[in-house]
């Protein structure tokens, strides 16, 4: 039993034999992606009665589903397993979680390799922005149940404990300051993505508690995985320093990364020839150290209502100029709205698990179900001749879980998957006003990166430069 054999063909199913049907069509969309020959070198355990691609069939179709309950979602996954496949994978929805926490890690990696092939293979002339394969990179928390051990793993664990917490009211005079408890935060999971930004769609990603660094996620993903020459990871101000900037050249690759007042830039150095635009980031921690300048291009553009300054280590202004840059930026935009898919259009702004391990692995599983949904919907629109955005991601979600639910059914003509894919596109009204809704007040505490600080290199830069040059001079002899 499997969803594919060795060779990539299908296996027995319960559909009608020599039929088209609605599960035909969703088995063969789903072969495209889970091809069994990815995990053959996976060691399992003797006494594993399934399959790694079974499992992976099992757990999309179990995201997919909109079961009011986890385990009605497991309950109609494994039905239509049985119906396209000849049977589920594991017969319980204890039996299912538990394979996921332990094997989740090891199939993850081995999936994003295969969907990079995929959108490479399908994506045409929006694979690039350019000559740079274009991610975004940005975070956001996505909610658990309030369960103890959810909130052990995911909360801060002193929240309101600490005397110097910067959101303790201010003392007034006259009035004595009442000492309430703040109540806990909700237990939430910090989500690190990667984004292709010519295809929109999740590359990878990573997940950890509510207190997590966006910028560690960032460094974990760098040291772990592959990425294609020219790649350029375009981010907000919240990707600043030295150590993520040095990681990423290390790694081989470029940057796009806005910069606001909580950086400080030096010009006029000496380490390089000097000429318009260069920069140098270099603070004094990692002077002290003698690890190198990092010579930079800063940029100026209005994007929208902003003006904006980025910086990027691409220094030829003919492999990436000042209007490149503003297309890049703008597309980064779009990782915004991704979050927004994921948890407003896929029903994931709050998970269903109430221990931190099952937890995990529904978003991990439910990224990945949605990455597939989207990726068929794209696939689609590109053999179009059109542009990824014009995609439908809920329409796409709607078409799937329809052709699952009629998988016996012979579609009537035009209306077989593709077809019916192709015609999941997004409204091409132009919006005349905001989408703010009019009762929402203003906020007079809007956030603002600034401008970065731009100084001429002081004595004492200087002085540190010689000093990184002699020692680098020292072991280069």
């Amino acid at each position: 039993m499997g969803p594919c054999t060795d060779a990539g063909q299908p296996g027995p199913t319960n559909l009608p034999d020599g039929a088209v049907v609605h599960g035909t069509m969703l088995r063969q969309a789903l072969a495209w992606v889970v091809d069994a020959g990815i995990f053959h070198h996976l060691p399992v355990h003797g006494n594993t009665k399934w399959r790694p691609a079974d499992l992976v069939v099992l757990a999309v179709l179990w995201v997919w589903s909109d079961g009011a309950t986890l385990t009605a979602a497991f309950a109609e996954a494994a039905r239509w397993a049985a119906t396209l496949f000849g049977s589920a994978a594991l017969q319980s929805y204890q039996g299912l979680t538990g394979a996921l926490v332990t094997w989740t890690a090891q199939l993850l990696p081995l999936l994003w390799e295969r969907l990079h092939r995929r959108m490479e293979e399908c994506g045409h002339g929006h694979w690039r922005v350019g000559r740079w394969l274009a991610l975004a990179v940005d975070g956001s928390r996505v909610s658990t149940p309030r369960t103890v051990s959810n909130e052990k793993a995911f909360c801060a664990p002193r929240y309101g404990t600490d005397k110097t917490a910067k959101y303790r009211p201010k003392k007034r005079p006259g009035r004595r300051r009442r000492h309430r408890k703040p109540e806990p935060v909700k237990p939430q999971i910090w989500t690190t993505l990667l984004w292709h930004m010519g295809l929109r769609l999740p590359w990878s990603w990573a997940n950890g508690p509510s207190t997590s660094s966006e910028r560690d996620h960032f460094r974990a993903l760098l040291r772990e995985q592959t990425f294609p020459a020219d790649t350029l990871f375009c981010a907000d101000a919240g990707f600043t320093g030295y150590d993520l900037w040095k990681a990423i050249l290390a790694a081989g690759h470029s940057f796009l990364i806005r910069v606001g007042a909580n950086v400080t830039l030096l010009r006029q150095l000496g380490y390089v020839q000097e000429r318009h635009g260069v920069v140098y980031f270099w603070p004094d921690k990692a002077a002290k150290k003698q690890s190198p300048p990092l010579v930079l291009r800063l940029l100026h553009f209005r994007a929208g209502r902003c003006r904006m300054s980025v910086v990027t280590n691409v220094l030829d202004e003919q492999h990436l100029s000042v209007e490149q840059a503003r297309e890049l930026y703008q597309l980064r935009w779009g990782i915004e709205l991704q979050f927004r898919t994921l948890k407003q259009t896929f029903g994931r702004r709050k998970l269903r698990s109430k221990t931190p391990e099952r937890a995990l692995v529904e978003l991990d599983w439910s990224l990945l179900g949605l990455t597939m949904v989207q990726l068929f919907a794209v696939k689609e629109r590109l053999a179009l001749g059109e542009p990824p955005q014009h995609s439908s991601v809920a329409l796409a979600l709607r078409i799937l879980r329809e052709m699952r639910d009629r998988r016996l059914e012979p579609p009537a003509p035009g209306e077989d998957l593709r077809a019916r894919l192709r015609e999941a596109t997004t409204d091409h009204y132009q919006r005349k006003r905001s989408k703010r809704a009019r009762y929402r007040p203003a906020y007079k505490d809007k956030p603002s990166a600034g401008n970065p600080k731009i100084i001429k290199a002081q004595r004492k830069h200087k002085r540190f430069l010689q000093q990184y040059l002699e020692q680098a001079a020292g072991r280069n002899p």
